[in-house]
């Protein structure tokens, strides 16, 4: 019920009472559940991220190192952006909340580090990239295409921009990971 008043009147303009009148009940009712909005919105946004891990599990491993890579940020991106566009609010909340810790924002961020470790190990064990540390390498190309794939940066920038943008940075992490030279 949050998450449709969220996406209907938007995060910073719903309000606990909107919430419990929506439930039938008092706000008292939804703070014996939720001490705060921001509570609530991070019980939603952990419920996306949980529909995200589905969509990162199934990298397509078959493809080349160079492009596997390549294709798991774009596909993100654009899932990302589709989301943005289908549910423009529910980035709301994530903007709103930004300042606040959320471990669901950790979670995600985590989950893309991993994702991308798996990805530069293989290429490392098919002799297509090089590093000595893979974790670096994963922190690393995450904290790169963050700016493709964070919701702040989602918001503010024309996708034809951001997928443009998405390429460079797929080329430039690439090229870093397969130029033995510069390790």
């Amino acid at each position: 019920m949050a998450e449709s008043i969220f996406r209907q009147q938007g995060f910073a303009n719903t309000t606990i009472a909107d919430i419990a009148a929506g439930l039938g009940m008092s706000p008292a009712n939804v703070f014996k559940h939720f001490r705060s909005k921001t509570a609530l919105a991070e019980a939603i946004a952990e419920c996306h991220v949980e529909r995200l891990v589905g969509a990162l599990e199934s990298i397509d491993m078959a493809l080349p190192a160079s492009k596997r890579l390549g294709h798991f940020v774009r596909r993100l991106m654009e899932s990302h952006l589709g989301n943005l566009a289908q549910n423009p609010h529910i980035f709301e909340i994530v903007l709103m909340t930004s300042g606040s810790d959320m471990a669901c924002g950790r979670r995600y961020k985590n989950l893309l580090e991993e994702r991308f470790g798996e990805m530069i190990r293989m290429g490392v064990e098919e002799g297509v990239y090089f590093t000595d540390d893979i974790e670096r390498s994963a922190r690393c190309a995450s904290a790169a295409f963050a700016c493709v794939l964070h919701p702040i940066f989602l918001v503010r920038y024309q996708p034809e921009e951001l997928r443009v943008r998405c390429d460079e940075v797929i080329e430039f992490v690439n090229h870093s990971l397969t130029n033995a030279l510069a390790k």
